[in-house]
């Protein structure tokens, strides 16, 4: 006869574990005012936006409880239509500070992309930063 090991008995996590949690959007596409180059000033273009952010939350059972990922879209379209920048790197910062103004926010994880950058010898061009908070 095969021993076999007793089953270990349920323990449920204690009420105030923490728990850490992903929040993402993926592909987000805008149009915003990007570049160096003088063809780049006074029009719009496309980026592609990825935004992965670390957040802390604790049992999160309502949207009031965690990082609302609209939000997080719309801070991406409101720095779009805030004007012309001049770097993706700088656009991805800003979109980064953005995000880490929610004290649940931990680390922000920001690429952007400009599919017109280098096409059509490539996809799309860009940058990705990651923030932490300090």
């Amino acid at each position: 006869m095969a021993a076999t090991l007793p089953e270990a008995p349920f323990v449920a996590a204690p009420a105030n574990r923490i728990v850490g949690a992903k929040i993402f959007v993926r592909g987000l596409k805008i149009e915003a005012e990007v570049g160096v180059y003088a063809h780049e000033r006074g029009m719009t273009q496309p980026l592609i936006v990825d935004v992965e952010l670390d957040v802390t939350t604790v049992h999160a059972e309502r949207l009031s409880q965690t990082v609302n990922y609209e939000i997080i879209a719309a801070a991406a379209r409101e720095l779009a239509a805030e004007g012309h920048i001049e770097l993706v790197e700088m656009f991805a910062e800003r979109l980064a500070d953005r995000c880490l103004v929610d004290p649940r926010v931990t680390r922000a994880r920001v690429r952007v992309e400009k599919p017109l950058a280098l096409a059509p010898e490539a996809q799309a061009a860009g940058v990705e930063i990651t923030a932490v908070r300090a």
